[in-house]
């Protein structure tokens, strides 16, 4: 089987078949930087990580490009009501988002575009639309005529021009030929930052940026243009119909994300209820937090709560505690071992990380039946396909990501524990189980979890 995915635009599960071969190329709407991230904004960055990881398990070499929005009308609007410059908002916060997704394990992308950086490939797209008909300047704004697109507007959302509200995004609708027309370009105003044009000074349109930075890097027909549900429109309409307008072919599949929530709501700043990352992997370790934003479908919504979050905690830790165990047992892991069918085919299913991970979960029960049982074939076996399954998962606890401070800690803890499991050895010897266990419940609060194994007392400090 080979990959299929949901196109947003075809509304369908298509195959997934590249603009070149043996290449992949995935533009993923990064963050607009006027505040933080919260687990909302991550998710995106989860899932497209799952997704190139496993275009690159499958052989494709992959260009993954995210951008950052780092000029906006919230951005200048944040920053006037801290009283400091724009860029001092869009740097602090670009940084925290890259924090946020190094955090969570997403590899960093090929290329980073900031839309600032880019003014002039705008103003080539831009031109490119008016000699085409399709666009015109007014009053220092640039703006693109819907209604001379009308036969394609409104393809990707499934929409009828007939029935769309005004674009509702300049303070001054008169200068539009319809109120829908959108804004490519804003002229200048008062204490906003400026760019020149050959139509006056001003900044880009929110819609314009992407178009221009992603033909820029990934040509005029790439792959995958990725992105939260919430943003096939207008943006990724306002893209679409901009590009193809001008001529370029654009993207050849739109895959869409699902929202987080809380209760019925969308998690947004608006609504007060961001779950910042750095309040998150307070909660629970980096690596479980990507298990709980990875696991669901990706086109699925998550209904956030605690319960949820500890679950999925849990669940990794059944996974890690295999990992762990088996690794001790096994020092030399096949990194070659083949996939499970099963595994590779529910992600070839439009990326279904939910039957992913059933696999993956149902390989760690055999694995720990193996270890129970002294089989250290099959644990060799087992502990390859678990470790190569979650590695395109990005979850792997072996991995340089997610070694944690227990394995450094190791040597030093190992020689101050090593006395106490003596003694709890010496009294379990004697029968003397009160003594063994109150030795154990020492550890226990100092931090250390005991386990008793066929093979002798083993710890690891507690999660």
């Amino acid at each position: 089987m080979s990959l299929h995915i949901y196109d947003t635009s075809a509304r369908a599960i298509r195959e997934f078949v590249p603009v070149e071969a043996g290449r992949a190329s995935i533009y993923l709407c990064g963050a607009t930087v006027q505040a933080p991230p919260h687990v909302g904004h991550i998710r995106s960055g989860v899932n497209f990580d799952v997704l190139r990881r496993w275009l690159m398990r499958s052989g494709y070499d992959v260009t993954f490009c995210r951008n950052v929005t780092d000029i906006d009308d919230k951005i200048i609007r944040v920053a006037a009501e801290e009283g400091v410059p724009w860029f001092t908002v869009a740097e602090r916060n670009q940084r925290a988002f890259t924090w946020a997704y190094e955090t969570l394990g997403c590899l960093p992308p090929t290329v980073e575009p900031r839309a600032t950086g880019h003014v002039p490939e705008m103003i080539v797209l831009m031109q490119r639309l008016i000699d085409r008909g399709h666009a015109y300047a007014s009053g220092g704004d640039v703006y693109f005529d819907v209604v001379s697109y009308e036969d394609r507007y409104g393809t990707l959302s499934n929409q009828k021009l007939a029935n769309m509200r005004a674009a509702a995004d300049t303070d001054d609708e008169s200068c539009k030929r319809d109120p829908r027309d959108f804004a490519l370009w804003k002229g200048e105003k008062p204490g906003e930052p400026t760019w020149p044009t050959p139509w006056g000074p001003g900044r880009p349109g929110w819609h314009l940026e992407c178009s221009a930075m992603a033909t820029k890097y990934l040509g005029s027909a790439f792959d995958i243009h990725g992105g939260g549900l919430d943003l096939i429109f207008p943006h990724h309409e306002n893209e679409l119909a901009q590009s193809q307008a001008a001529g370029d072919d654009f993207s050849h599949y739109w895959m869409h994300n699902g929202l987080v929530r809380i209760g019925a709501e969308k998690m947004s700043k608006s609504l007060g209820n961001s779950l910042l990352i750095p309040e998150m992997v307070q909660k629970v370790r980096p690596v479980e937090l990507r298990y709980y934003l990875a696991a669901p479908h990706y086109r699925s919504s998550i209904d956030y709560s605690e319960e949820a979050l500890r679950e999925a905690a849990a669940a990794y830790q059944r996974i890690e505690g295999f990992v762990t165990r088996a690794a001790e047992v096994i020092h030399d892991v096949d990194a070659d071992a083949p996939l499970p069918q099963a595994f590779s085919d529910a992600l070839d299913d439009d990326l279904g990380t939910p039957q992913a991970l059933a696999v993956v979960h149902e390989v760690v029960r055999e694995g720990n039946v193996a270890l129970a049982r002294g089989d250290k074939e099959a644990v060799a076996r087992l502990l390859a396909e678990t470790q190569n399954m979650l590695d395109v998962l990005g979850l792997d606890p072996r991995s340089a990501q997610w070694r944690s401070a227990k394995s450094d800690l190791k040597p030093v803890v190992d020689a101050l524990v090593a006395v106490a499991l003596e003694q709890r050895k010496a009294a379990r010897a004697r029968r003397d189980y009160e003594a063994a266990d109150a030795i154990r419940d020492q550890l226990t609060a100092a931090g250390i979890t005991v386990e008793d194994t066929p093979h002798g007392a083993r710890w690891e400090l507690s999660h």
